[in-house]
């Protein structure tokens, strides 16, 4: 058992948490901008709150993070109120946010000036996989750092691997969310086409799905494609600052992403309609407007 906190309890973080607590068996504080909603888990899972990410971070083992973005990140940890003011010798950061390599690489610094360790460690597999407790988590840093981390992270991932020095999880995720834009593009095309020849989409799946077209995309989210509703699964909005991070780190290091940045596009397109909060499967609403 651990003494640990968890910082941001979105839909990601909420149920992770909570998997640190019952599966894990630690002592977990959290800690939330909103904080009824940190009140709300303490209730369901019996662990505490803190007014604020230092307070949180003060004399645990591990700190998790789960925020927004580059910017929310540095604020919980290098803020006047962030979890590294009082994180102690020899302890571990651990950032599942979906950030960019750079921010990774510039905490990990931070952290190693003061005397601890970081991971940057996001995660795939959605909300129902964050609920069930069996997300990926693509992490990058120290070696001995990561040993250290695995078998606390291991409450609320099934796989979990080390990718690389600093940074290189968050450029793993890039390259997952790479993948899932061109797939998901690809099956919305799919099912048009399929609907506009007249075809049974079911009869169509149950075949097609079996053979090299397959994938979790086509599985998991065809039906509520077809049915045309969008309420499941990860955001519009976070697949843009996603796909922004990874079009920016393409930037730097000069890979070509003709597809990712097409896909960017359509998904602005679905912003317009009014789909910003729909799920990342809506790329088929556009192709039906």
């Amino acid at each position: 058992m651990a003494q640990v906190a968890f910082i941001g309890l979105g839909v990601m973080g909420y149920p992770m948490a909570g998997h640190l607590k019952n599966r894990g068996g630690h002592e977990v504080t959290v800690y939330n901008r909103t904080a009824a909603k940190a009140e709300k888990w303490a209730a369901e899972y019996g662990g505490a709150t803190a007014p604020n990410p230092a307070e949180a971070a003060s004399g645990k083992d591990f700190v998790f993070s789960c925020v927004g973005n580059d910017d929310d990140l540095r604020s919980v940890t290098l803020g006047p109120d962030g979890a590294f003011q009082t994180m102690k010798a020899g302890s571990i950061f651990i950032d599942n946010t979906t950030a960019s390599a750079e921010i990774a690489r510039e905490l990990a610094a931070e952290a190693e000036k003061r005397g601890f360790g970081f991971i940057d460690a996001p995660v795939s597999g959605g909300q129902a996989g964050a609920e069930n407790g069996v997300l990926s988590v693509m992490c990058g840093g120290d070696p001995a750092t990561f040993e250290r981390a695995k078998p606390v992270i291991e409450a609320f991932g099934r796989t979990i691997g080390l990718m690389g020095p600093a940074g290189a999880g968050q450029l793993t995720k890039m390259v997952n969310q790479i993948c899932i834009a061109g797939l998901v593009q690809g099956l919305a095309e799919g099912i048009h086409f399929a609907k506009k020849a007249g075809l049974d989409i079911e009869k169509v799946i149950s075949v097609i799905s079996k053979g090299a077209a397959g994938s979790w995309q086509m599985e998991n989210r065809y039906k509520t494609m077809n049915e045309g509703r969008y309420d499941f699964g990860f955001a519009v909005d976070w697949m843009r600052k996603d796909l922004a991070i990874c079009l920016a780190e393409a930037n730097r290091n000069g890979a070509k992403l003709p597809v990712t940045a097409l896909v960017d596009q359509f998904y602005k397109e679905v912003q317009a309609m009014g789909g910003r909060r729909w799920d990342t499967s809506s790329l088929l609403a556009r192709l039906e407007r």
